[in-house]
């Protein structure tokens, strides 16, 4: 079993930056990536981010160049570093860990993230 907390959701302007940790618990070996998905109110969840465990990363077109995603294994977390925000990057966040066996996805509980001025 593998546990995903997020946390840095907020309230930012648009042009803002916000910042994103995903803190993983549990079994991590058999997880091959890990990544970020939103979903707005009515809408369905849409990729964001990813990088696999050989650090290859990426990223949905709506947010290349303004978001970064990174891992650092030793503290099991994931970052989404979010620049140059929009009202549409309004929506929440969810932390994803892909399996390798049997295809398993382990999400996060999400964190809202609202831009606005």
């Amino acid at each position: 079993q593998v546990q995903l907390v997020e946390s840095g959701g907020g309230l930012v302007q648009p042009g803002g930056s916000l910042g994103l940790s995903c803190k993983a618990s549990g079994n991590m070996k058999f997880i091959q990536a890990m990544g970020w998905y939103r979903q707005a109110a009515g809408k369905e969840r849409e990729f964001v981010a990813a990088v696999n465990n050989g650090g290859q990363r990426n990223y949905a077109d709506p947010v290349k160049g303004r978001f970064t995603v990174s891992r650092d294994n030793a503290k099991n977390t994931l970052y989404l570093q979010m620049n140059n925000l929009k009202p549409e990057d309004t929506a929440v966040y969810y932390c994803l860990a892909h399996g390798s066996s049997f295809g398993s996805d382990y999400w996060g509980q999400g964190t809202q993230v609202t831009v606005s001025s």
